[in-house]
């Protein structure tokens, strides 16, 4: 009696196994390990490949620093098809010429760099300044190492000493030295500007 019911149970034992080793080996691909495939999205145009913060760098092209650049935030598209950098936040920039002399400081909300096309994408209360101590101010600029020209569409603010010249849009060499102002408004002394003329100037934000 005994001898049956161990007989009985061995058999089921088995069956069991018979049963369920398949479904076992289902769920665990009878290697031990469960593997999960994630397809993770990559937009190499939204995709920063590279992120920095606080930054104080000198930035160079052909061995001949061109430069200088101060920012909270720097974010890298290099692979992106046409491959920019980011400055999202507050930037401040120094252009050097070939003897690294600063032919310019430029200040600007946010930024982009075009690194094929060698060309900056300024806005936001961009603020420039050439060696002559002449101040751009406006809203949106592009600054073209290859096109070799400083250019903008917006309402353009420069002071020269006590003078002050506004126009709609104008056009640079990239020094800031020679430049010509776009349907100029006429050359208003400083403190009459500040006393008169603040409200019919368009903002110089967005």
């Amino acid at each position: 009696m005994t001898h049956s019911r161990s007989n009985n149970q061995s058999r089921i034992a088995i069956l069991f196994g018979v049963i369920a080793m398949p479904l076992l080996c289902a769920l665990v691909s009878c290697g031990g390990e469960k593997k999960e495939i994630v397809d993770v999205g990559f937009d190499p145009d939204s995709s920063y490949t590279m992120k920095a913060t606080q930054i104080v760098t000198m930035v160079s092209d052909s061995g001949i620093t061109r430069y200088k650049v101060v920012t909270a935030e720097w974010l890298m598209f290099d692979e992106a098809e046409e491959p920019y950098w980011f400055f999202p936040e507050k930037v401040h920039l120094e252009k050097f010429d070939s003897l690294f002399r600063v032919e310019a400081s430029v200040d600007a909300d946010t930024a982009y760099y075009y690194k094929r096309k060698e060309l900056w994408k300024l806005s936001g209360n961009v603020r420039v300044k050439n060696l002559e101590g002449e101040q751009f101010e406006t809203d949106l600029l592009f600054w073209d190492d290859q096109g070799k020209k400083v250019y903008s569409d917006r309402f353009i603010r420069i002071t020269k000493g006590d003078f002050v010249n506004t126009g709609m849009g104008f056009e640079s060499n990239l020094t800031l030295t020679q430049y010509r102002i776009f349907n100029a408004g006429a050359e208003i002394p400083l403190e009459t500007d500040k006393a008169d003329t603040t409200q019919s100037e368009p903002p110089l934000s967005p």
